[in-house]
């Protein structure tokens, strides 16, 4: 975003107020940020290891676009067409000034010719196979991009943007069908997105308490929704480093394996270390993966016995045990 942004600021006819402060939404922490005034920045981001990037570097962050007056609005593309949608709508309810930035790959070219219908465009600015234009909204002009009341999906509230925003994930509903009777007395759910798996795990006997663990904060505030039971606890974290107070005797588990467009195994594998740090000797992990994820090997670094529970076509279920929690995979 930084080389198209500085063309336009410099070359490109876009003038940023004066004054007055300015919302940048959702941008990765490997954005940057740097043609921006930093004391009138606010970073908005839900993701918290991106939230946690900026934080640390010393800009303002927020999980939500704040209340006061805007002078501008900065939004950055993300992949889920409604979620681009939503944040759209929501910088143009509040700021005058409206630019957005995306990749080809994220959809900018559709994005820009859906604005160009409702209002004059500015830009655009096309650099690094990506693109940046910016428009003057009118009061309404995107309401019905705005996203829709928290209404049930397979009676479980969900959000734009979220995994597995239109339903049950089939491969939760796979691990959690595999799911043994007894899974001990706490269980951790590490990237528990809107709650499935844990309003499962706690129909079993036994279950005093479960912790869920989420880096995305808009699907951790849908989990609160979904699983109302006094006995979960939540996490806006990073499972990856998320430290637990106390014995855990399960760890459940559908770890992610995008960012952005790639596939980036190394998270499922991250994820599987987090998970034998977390459990003792006696602990258990149960975790699904698509089957073309090779993660045995990791699971075999980090769990001194390693079977393949459940599964179909598409999917498969990983229990393991005896974890090895001096190992990394």
């Amino acid at each position: 975003m930084s080389a198209r942004l500085t063309l336009a600021l410099e070359d490109g006819g876009l003038a940023l107020p004066h004054a007055g402060r300015i919302a940048v939404l959702h941008p990765s922490a490997e954005a940057d940020l740097g043609a921006l005034p930093r004391d009138r920045v606010v970073v908005v981001q839900p993701i918290y290891p991106d939230h946690a990037a900026f934080a640390a570097a010393g800009w303002t962050c927020a999980v939500a676009l704040p209340e006061e007056p805007l002078a501008a609005a900065v939004v950055i593309l993300p992949r889920a067409k409604a979620l681009a949608h939503a944040l759209i709508a929501q910088a143009a309810a509040v700021a005058p000034l409206v630019i957005v930035d995306g990749a080809k790959t994220d959809g900018v070219d559709a994005v820009l010719k859906e604005v160009r219908k409702r209002v004059a465009v500015e830009g655009p600015i096309v650099k690094a196979h990506g693109k940046l234009f910016w428009f003057a909204p009118t009061a309404g002009l995107f309401d019905d991009w705005l996203p829709p009341a928290p209404a049930p999906v397979e009676g479980f509230v969900t959000a734009p943007g979220v995994f597995s925003a239109d339903g049950i994930d089939p491969a939760s509903r796979l691990l959690a069908e595999a799911l043994p009777a007894e899974l001990g007395r706490r269980v951790v759910d590490l990237g528990a997105g809107w709650g499935y798996l844990a309003t499962r795990v706690l129909e079993r006997p036994g279950v005093e308490r479960i912790d869920l663990v989420e880096a995305d904060h808009a699907a951790l505030d849908c989990a609160r929704l979904n699983v109302t039971d006094p006995r979960a606890h939540f996490h806006w974290a990073d499972a990856r480093s998320w430290a637990a107070q106390g014995r855990v005797d399960t760890v459940v588990m559908n770890p992610p394996f995008h960012t952005g467009r790639a596939a980036e195994p190394g998270l499922g594998r991250a994820f599987i270390q987090a998970a034998a740090r977390l459990l003792p000797p006696s602990g258990q992990l149960w975790m699904v993966a698509n089957r073309h994820l090779p993660y045995e090997s990791a699971l075999k670094q980090c769990f001194g016995e390693v079977r393949e529970a459940a599964g179909d076509t598409r999917f498969k279920v990983h229990h393991a045990t005896r974890p090895l929690r001096n190992r990394t995979a």
